[in-house]
């Protein structure tokens, strides 16, 4: 078992680049992850690490050891899968990320179950609407929307989210609604600042099969979710967004569906973690959990 622990803690190191962070990951002392580095390079014979004062990368001879150890690993966690754990017996911290979008009331009250199922979780829970990442920030496995790019995460598909047009009453009233893609040219729009560009995003529309895009050049700009969809509630234009995030102002009628004929194709909802090769309990028990909940919780506004 002593072996396995310093395989995990190699990894862990050479997948976050910090002695500081992977002591922090593994629960540990920087000077242990230090030791353990240090006796497994001597009994090796090989040096595994480069190091910097503020980074450390792999060798070539450490790639060789990284590529062969994860493989190892991950034998290992499916061997001591087939033995289910209870609940009770998995603990640790577990730090989930999830855009400030799904940050909603239903959201947090299943999170209370799942809690109660796991109390010797200690759950840290972070919300934003910046690109995370998960590795260099030492968190767990995050829950997103939208098609992913090519990366070394595992991502688990929970669901399809169903995106809305919509405005406010009192927009529609002083600028009338818009029937057609070509009547949004004459309107304003609440446009969402990307973090990764810098530039809003653009909407999307499904006219018959055909996808369209569309770039409002009029109105707000805003770049934190829950602003973005109270600006639109306020009355500053026309927004679009995952009908998660809209669905209390829809049933309240503060917000109201716009161009529903064009409703685009739903966006891909994924839940994200770093490796398959140590994937610690409650990691699993949370990925579990949300792919199994996260569509009942919105029921209405996830497509399986």
């Amino acid at each position: 078992m002593e072996l396995l622990k310093t395989m995990q803690v190699f990894c862990r190191l050479a997948e976050l680049g910090s002695f500081t962070q992977a002591a922090e990951a593994m629960q540990l002392g920087r000077p242990q992850v230090t030791r353990t580095i240090q006796e497994l390079e001597t009994s090796l014979g090989v040096r595994l690490f480069h190091r910097t004062t503020r980074k450390v990368r792999l060798t070539d001879e450490g790639e060789q050891f990284y590529e062969r150890a994860r493989e190892i690993l991950g034998d290992v966690a499916k061997a001591t899968s087939m033995f289910r754990r209870s609940n009770a017996t998995i603990r640790g911290k577990l730090r989930i990320d999830v855009p400030a979008a799904f940050a909603q009331p239903k959201l947090i009250e299943n999170l209370r179950e799942f809690t109660s199922l796991y109390p010797e979780i200690e759950l840290a829970l972070g919300v934003t609407d910046r690109t995370v990442d998960l590795v260099a920030e030492g968190v767990d496995c995050a829950i997103r929307i939208g098609e992913l790019p090519d990366s070394s995460l595992v991502a688990r598909r929970i669901g399809e989210a169903t995106m809305v047009t919509c405005a406010a009453p009192s927009y529609i009233r002083d600028y009338g609604e818009p029937k057609t893609l070509e009547d949004l040219h004459a309107h304003y729009g609440v446009r969402f600042l990307s973090g990764h560009n810098k530039r809003p995003l653009p909407w999307h529309f499904l006219d018959g099969s055909k996808d369209q895009t569309y770039v409002n050049r009029h109105g707000i700009i805003v770049n934190e979710s829950n602003a973005y969809v109270e600006c639109g509630v306020a009355g500053f234009g026309i927004l679009q967004a995952p009908g998660i995030t809209l669905e209390r102002h829809l049933i309240d009628g503060s917000l109201v569906e716009v161009l529903r004929a064009y409703r685009p194709r739903p966006q891909p909802v994924s839940v994200l973690y770093p490796s398959r090769s140590h994937l610690a309990p409650q990691v699993h028990a949370f990925a579990e959990w949300v792919v199994e909940q996260f569509p009942t919780i919105y029921q209405n506004w996830i497509e399986t």
